[in-house]
């Protein structure tokens, strides 16, 4: 059976995972709700068996458990050991939720099979705990900000490529925040998930140097941010970009433009309510007669009301403004840098 030496903890076991394999031996609706993003599911249970082994130990106890969870078990271990040396490594990463009997049996299996398994103490629950202590820390944050349209996730990309530390909080939400970014998504992650990829993103980063993120509401879409990491942001220094409402168009029809005028009308009547009725009806109008420039002049005219009164709020933070003439995102980098620099 498994040792005290074979468990080993966060720091140890995600430092080996970027190596070797990592196999999260819960059931498939416990790792579709959130998972070490680098991981592979190999379930001990199904999540009906879990269902049955739990309410198993409230109304029979443990003993009946675990026979319970042995009849589920033993027709798979030769499956469970298949699927093990199909990833093609010797030494194996073991964890289930808190890091007890099902990483335990399934580490006691393959090690019986001749792999070398270490389990992370304390399990997944130990990596979200993990996550939580991460945020807490400081965080070197610069927050790009600037009205819908400043192509700031663009500019944050060109950054990147010029050495920048870069966190996306919409790519890794698959959102773009607004009701016409839902349109374009194809499906977000949940909102635990979204955190364990926000932790992925930071965690290789260096905290001595400025780290770039977008000035984005603690909900994208349906996912929330670790609450710990939206107030850093908050208190944050802001960097703002002013981008001309011509320029800022130009760049939201390249995004949108594609969508079929189903969609942006969809988009547009969710925000109804805000944008008034007669402005929505207008822009609908707008869109239905192709005039899609027209529409979004309306419809940028609710965005801008919005967030400047959310900028008002934090005018304090504000520590350097670039005003920008060039609709080209690798250039509003250049000469961002070369501001800060100034």
């Amino acid at each position: 059976m498994e040792t005290q030496k074979d468990k080993i903890d966060l720091s140890a076991f995600l430092q080996i995972g970027k190596n070797q394999p990592i196999i999260d031996v819960r059931s498939p609706g416990e790792y579709n709700e959130g998972h070490i993003p680098s991981s592979i599911n190999i379930p001990l249970f199904s999540d009906e068996e879990r269902k049955e082994v739990g309410i198993t130990y409230k109304t029979e106890g443990q003993q009946a458990a675990i026979k319970k969870g042995l009849s589920f078990v033993g027709p798979k271990m030769a499956d469970m050991v298949s699927q093990a040396e199909s990833l093609g490594h010797q030494h194996l990463l073991v964890h289930c939720w808190r890091g007890g009997m099902r990483s335990e049996s399934v580490a006691w299996l393959l090690k019986t099979c001749g792999f070398t398994v270490n389990t992370l103490a304390g399990g997944y629950k130990s990596y979200r705990n993990g996550i939580l202590a991460y945020f807490r820390q400081s965080l070197p944050l610069v927050v790009l900000t600037g009205y819908t349209g400043s192509m700031k996730t663009e500019i944050l990309v060109e950054l990147k490529k010029k050495g920048e530390q870069v966190v996306d909080f919409e790519g890794l939400a698959n959102h773009q925040g607004s009701s016409f970014g839902k349109q374009l998504s194809s499906g977000q992650p949940t909102s635990e998930q979204y955190q364990n990829l926000l932790f992925e993103n930071f965690r290789p980063l260096d905290l001595t140097r400025r780290i770039w993120v977008e000035d984005e509401p603690f909900k994208i879409g349906r996912v929330c941010m670790v609450e710990e990491l939206h107030h850093q942001k908050n208190l944050a220094p802001h960097v703002f970009i002013e981008v001309s409402k011509d320029l800022r168009l130009t760049h939201l029809l390249r995004n949108y433009g594609n969508l079929s005028a189903e969609k942006l009308i969809t988009a547009t009547q969710d925000i109804a309510k805000k944008l008034g009725k007669a402005e929505a009806g207008q822009a609908v109008e707008w869109i239905n007669n192709g005039h899609l420039r027209e529409a979004a002049a309306v419809i940028l005219s609710y965005y801008d009301r919005r967030y400047k009164k959310s900028l008002d709020a934090k005018s304090h933070l504000i520590q350097s403004r670039l005003s920008i003439n060039t609709p080209h995102p690798d250039q509003i980098a250049e000469d961002l840098l070369s501001h800060l620099r100034s």
